[in-house]
């Protein structure tokens, strides 16, 4: 429960309110932590709590320390994308209504009178990203000296984004501070090492990983395809018998644009996320998914980290991503607080290789599985190439196309003469003894 945890009331109302009644085993770990005031690094899967673990105990230090006077914003939270900077501000708005705490958000593709408006409120939370929050700062339209808490979340993707140096310099603005959290997916990569040497001081490291009924609550299969039109027959045909709610995942702003004309055309009815949206369409192609007034999205990989979507029943990725970690959090987008989920991946032969990375990195084998009236007819698509080596192997051993066998000197040419090595003729005409 989450009253276990020393949290006030009105918080655990909040919670309760919004459906959570055990804390999950992320926020188990951090919360106690993070109320004894120490830094923190912490990885955790997509889809853990990891966003209560740290708006709780934040929320719980201006609680028991309420502000005395007016002044800036004493909680801020930096965010890699506008989406999980609007999520995770609707959590916080969440988990404080029963309190005076004041919660704000400012990202960028705002109008900057929308923002001045948010900063001039004596915020006690702000959810920032670091491009538009530093604009503030160069503008010395925000100050930081106020800052008590600083949590970094997302800081693998922060990097993937180039965002490190402007992330450090918010950091150093903010140096009169008490406490710093990072949260990243993984802790191996080398530049979150670096991050938390810049950030943290002499940090409490806690891993959080999904137990096996959290990795069992998402089914994974692929169906292997052809070509670009197979793997689209394949993907109207999940829809159209298969899926309720869905999120189709793309590698390029151009695939995306070609599946949702071909998709408007047979009068399947979607909305796209991409990265150069205006904020504006952004915002309102997400409220109709979440609202479920449209119950496909396309989307690239802006929408595969942490949004928070209830009920989405399938993710299908129609392009299998670069990276194999992304894989995971675009699969995390389904199976969220304790539903069931299904992810599916079409996969042509070019992808073979990233399929096998992803196995590798999941620690699984993906089911293949076929559409009878759509099975693949690409014989290489379905041969992984470490089969194709064992059945090379198998002919020889039947003597069809049998390789000759290497021997201290190369066979001779009409055009060139044998090597000979001198370590062949070195003992020649020597006794044995």
């Amino acid at each position: 429960m989450f009253s276990e945890l020393d949290l006030d009331d009105a918080l655990c109302e909040a919670v309760a309110k919004m459906g959570f009644t055990i804390p999950t085993g992320v926020q188990q770990l951090v919360i106690p932590v993070a109320m004894e005031g120490k830094d923190i690094l912490a990885s955790a899967p997509t889809g853990t709590g990891k966003t209560a673990a740290f708006l709780l105990p934040a929320c719980q230090f201006l609680l028991d320390f309420p502000r005395r006077d007016p002044g800036s914003t004493r909680v801020l939270i930096l965010e890699p994308t506008r989406e999980l900077a609007l999520q995770v501000y609707e959590h916080a708005c969440a988990i404080t209504q029963f309190t005076q705490i004041k919660c704000g958000v400012i990202t960028g593709g705002i109008n900057y009178g929308t923002d001045r408006d948010t900063l001039e409120q004596n915020l006690d939370i702000l959810v920032a990203t670091p491009g538009r929050l530093f604009e503030h700062i160069e503008k010395e339209s925000f100050d930081c000296r106020d800052i008590e808490t600083f949590i970094l979340d997302e800081a693998d993707r922060m990097l993937d984004m180039g965002f490190g140096n402007i992330v450090n310099q918010i950091s150093a603005e903010a140096r009169w501070r008490k406490q710093s959290m990072l949260f990243s997916a993984t802790l191996e990569s080398g530049g979150v090492s670096r991050f938390a040497k810049d950030i943290l001081n002499e940090p409490v490291m806690l891993e959080a990983g999904a137990s096996r009924k959290e990795h069992a609550k998402i089914h994974q299969w692929i169906h292997l395809a052809d070509d670009w039109k197979h793997k689209f027959k394949l993907l109207t045909h999940i829809l159209k018998n298969q899926v309720d709610t869905a999120i189709v995942f793309v590698k390029t702003r151009e695939s995306l644009m070609a599946i949702k004309s071909n998709l408007d055309s047979l009068g399947i009815d979607n909305c796209y996320l991409q990265g150069d949206m205006p904020q504006d369409k952004r915002n309102l192609a997400l409220a109709r998914f979440k609202s479920g007034e449209v119950k496909l999205l396309v989307a690239t990989d802006v929408a595969a980290r942490g949004l928070d979507v209830p009920n989405v029943g399938h993710v299908i990725n129609f392009d299998l991503p670069y990276k194999a970690d992304v894989y995971v959090h675009r699969i995390g987008r389904t199976g969220r607080a304790g539903n069931k989920g299904t992810a599916i991946s079409l996969v042509e032969a070019h992808e073979m290789a990233i399929l096998a990375k992803i196995e590798r990195f999941t620690d699984q084998r993906l089911r293949r599985r076929i559409i009878e009236e759509l099975r693949p007819q690409n014989k290489e698509a379905s041969v992984p190439k470490n089969r194709k080596k064992a059945k090379a192997k198998a002919k020889s051993k039947t003597g069809k196309k049998v390789k000759p066998k290497k021997t201290g000197a190369r066979p001779s040419s009409p055009d060139k003469p044998a090597k000979v090595r001198h370590r062949d003729t070195k003992n020649k005409g020597k006794r044995a003894e």
